[in-house]
């Protein structure tokens, strides 16, 4: 009889590490792909995919690729070598993945564009991103409530700076933006001296900081020796910082020369900071922890070959496919909301918006 339950033990022992060999090697790979550390989203970006995906059971291969297309390029082909069985990409330039997503297709991996539309593929499976014309819409309203121009208030001064015209989202912010404001423009209470408008003109390369204050800078020194600047739609963080910068150059912001409205967006701690000290008017709260929950609920539908959770199969068009999305709600964050929205959701910590 003891003899049986040696042998029965030795049995269940050996069935267990059987499944604990079983179960570490079919333990699914995720790359994960980000464009830069140079924007501190992305780094926060980055954290929370893994984080997340971790919490899931997933292993996680995360690069990024220090805004360099080819460097992306090679880490993704890398990950396809490797093996990884789902790819999460955030592209620096969305139009440049055709030929490595055909791999990955070749190879049965699935591709989950984050954030940034990749253009040009059949290969993208789903898109996790925030509503990116909501943005825009969020972004101008700010400038229209800040001046008053529901109330009759006006003219008023304003310039226009776009995103990156190689990142898809730069479009959608650029125009949610317009259908607010271009109305004013039409009525003449907002009125841009420089005439500088459209993604062709204003667009922003790789959402670079200091070609932005570069092109404040002249826009300052052509058009504005003998007025104002009222207002600046500034489609992110970084750009609002370069523009603040110019501006501050020429005294904006000190005596009687009242800094104008700023917009920007990803709550990155400097501008939430400037917000609070009344340099920027206001930026747009994406919360990157739920954008890398809809990411890792793609990967793990898409793994167990369940339906993957969409609200849009409309709006993406990456000029192939129409790419299925699920679309978070961005926040608009002003000096009224900051801490009580990114303090109360443990985003920031008080003593970080000191």
């Amino acid at each position: 009889m003891k003899t049986m339950k040696t042998l029965l033990a030795a049995v269940a022992l050996g069935a267990m590490a059987f499944a604990g060999a079983a179960s570490a090697q079919d333990k699914a790979v995720v790359g994960v792909s980000m464009p830069d550390k140079s924007v501190a989203r992305w780094i926060a970006d980055g954290a929370n995919m893994v984080k997340t995906l971790k919490d899931k059971g997933y292993d996680a291969d995360l690069q990024y690729a220090e805004d360099d297309v080819s460097t992306q390029l090679s880490q993704i082909e890398n990950m396809v070598t490797k093996g990884a069985q789902v790819l999460v990409i955030a592209p620096v330039d969305g139009t440049t993945m055709t030929d490595i997503l055909q791999k990955a297709a070749d190879s049965g991996i699935k591709v989950i564009a984050y954030d940034r539309l990749i253009r040009n593929s059949p290969n993208v499976s789903y898109y996790a991103t925030f509503d990116n014309y909501q943005v825009g819409v969020l972004q101008a309203t700010s400038i229209v409530d800040a001046l008053g121009l529901k109330d009759g208030k006006g003219p008023f001064n304003i310039e226009l700076f776009g995103g990156s015209p190689d990142d898809n989202n730069a479009f959608f912010f650029y125009n949610g933006a317009m259908s607010v404001l271009q109305p004013y423009i039409d009525q003449g209470k907002l009125v841009i001296p420089s005439g500088q408008t459209g993604m062709n003109v204003v667009g922003t390369l790789r959402w670079d900081a200091a070609t932005a204050q570069a092109r404040m800078d002249n826009l300052l020194s052509a058009h504005y020796t003998d007025k104002n600047v009222d207002a600046v739609l500034a489609p992110n963080d970084v750009l609002a910082i370069g523009i603040i910068s110019s501006l501050k150059g020429v005294g904006y912001g000190s005596g009687d020369k009242k800094m104008p409205v700023i917009t920007g967006q990803d709550a990155e701690l400097p501008s939430v900071k400037a917000i609070l000290a009344g340099n920027q008017t206001s930026t747009i709260f994406k919360d990157t922890r739920d954008l890398a929950k809809a990411a890792v609920g793609m990967v793990e539908a898409t793994l167990g070959g369940k339906q993957v959770e969409v609200n849009d199969t409309k709006t993406y068009d990456n000029g192939v496919k129409i790419v299925p999305a699920e679309l978070l709600k961005p926040i608009l964050i002003t000096k009224d909301n900051a801490v009580k929205v990114l303090v109360d959701s443990g985003y920031y910590t008080a003593d970080q918006l000191k």
